[in-house]
């Protein structure tokens, strides 16, 4: 079938794309076909017109890491110079500056760090939910939970069980990447295959922790890899919510940053793959994502690797959230994006701007009291034609 026939036949039947259909509208359909379906089925699944943001903080509580990610500019091995495990106080500070600003949620990652039992885990969690019961701790990822359980002699389940015990709010999606296996045999062996990622997700989702999927691409992937990535976070989507009623919240990706990497030296020069991913191949993955996903209800545009410029036009084209402040980050920053802080004021300026009502929420996606928009204040305030 042509694009357009596939295309047409899934809007007007809401009959779910194959990954044959997905990989052809991927590879043939022009870019503004895909992202004014994809904004038609935003519209159809959320139809208030509405884009969320969230209020919270990065904490990237350790650096030591023994994964060796070669896309990775941030982890340093254990004994090297630069390495650093911040302590409970530190990261209680940095929580504190987050709850004076309106926060409602820490995302905290770190790295597999062969120093640190289950015991430090716990008793940080339990001791930053007592000083901060109302702040959601969303913390660690599939990967550290490995490593975690690695440590211990204990099994993932173990491991989330405890953490949850301890006051775990949720799992970050982290370290998916791409969930194919040459391809992340080949950007991170040591993560191991992508069936592991899957299982501390769906582990993670039977204890009612909250979840996110992510998805990182521009490794020199085609479309049936990044189809691929999606279609098994498709197929645990539909598990989780039958068994277990509860899913991932969102789907979130954005291009593989190469500046200051192992693997992007290692791919520069002559007869190498192409790497990364620009603006338009960026959109089309966020409309591709909004047509295939169809169990997923929303799906964010990432203004940390893209700028808000093209994450406002995401907006348009199959996304409903913008992200959040980030008020701290070091990773996706370490390998060469300038500025990866936003305040309230740009989110929402960026959400109006693009015909929509910026809502603040928490990691639950449960929306949450907004203040007006500064943008909106000014057009109020501002004389009519007939004061002037």
């Amino acid at each position: 079938m042509s694009w357009r026939s596939i295309l047409e036949s899934h809007m007007s039947s809401g009959e779910r794309l194959t990954v044959e259909d997905a990989v052809i509208l991927y590879r043939d359909a022009p870019l503004h076909s895909l992202r004014s379906a994809a904004n038609v089925r935003r519209k159809q699944m959320l139809p208030s017109g509405e884009v969320t943001y969230l209020i919270d903080r990065n904490i990237n509580y350790t650096n030591i890491c023994t994964i060796n990610c070669q896309f990775c500019s941030f982890y340093r091995p254990p004994s090297h110079e630069e390495t650093y495990t911040q302590t409970t106080e530190q990261i209680s500070a940095r929580i504190s500056e987050l709850e004076e600003i309106g926060g409602v949620r820490i995302l905290m990652q770190g790295g597999v760090n062969p120093e640190l039992g289950i015991e430090w885990y716990t008793n940080l969690l339990n001791e930053l939910k007592n000083r901060h019961p109302t702040i959601d701790l969303d913390c660690f990822s599939p990967i550290e939970i490995e490593g975690i359980a690695e440590v211990t002699g204990l099994s993932t389940l173990e491991v989330l069980t405890q953490l949850k015990s301890a006051g775990m709010h949720g799992l970050p999606g982290g370290g998916a990447e791409m969930l194919v296996d040459d391809i992340r045999m080949d950007i991170s062996p040591k993560k191991g295959a992508p069936e592991n990622w899957l299982r501390v997700m769906g582990e993670a989702q039977s204890l009612g922790l909250i979840t996110s999927a992510t998805n990182v691409i521009g490794f020199g992937e085609g479309a049936e890899a990044r189809i691929e990535h999606m279609y098994r976070l498709r197929i645990l989507q539909e598990e989780s919510l039958e068994i277990h009623g509860i899913g991932f919240t969102s789907f979130i990706a954005w291009p593989v940053q190469l500046e200051n990497n192992t693997y992007g030296k290692r791919n520069r020069g002559r007869n190498r793959i192409e790497l990364g991913a620009g603006p338009s191949e960026y959109l089309r993955h966020v409309a591709i994502a909004r047509l295939f996903l169809d169990n997923f209800n929303h799906i964010q545009a990432s203004w940390p690797t893209m700028g808000l410029d093209i994450a406002q036009i995401a907006l348009l084209g199959g996304a409903d959230d913008i992200g959040s402040t980030m008020m701290e980050e070091n990773v996706v920053s370490a390998s060469g994006t300038e500025k990866l802080e936003a305040s309230e004021d740009e989110l929402q300026s960026a959400i109006v701007r693009a015909g929509f009502t910026p809502r603040r929420r928490n990691s639950r996606y449960d929306l949450l009291e907004t203040p007006e928009p500064v943008l909106v204040r000014e057009q109020m305030a501002a004389p009519s034609p007939s004061q002037v």
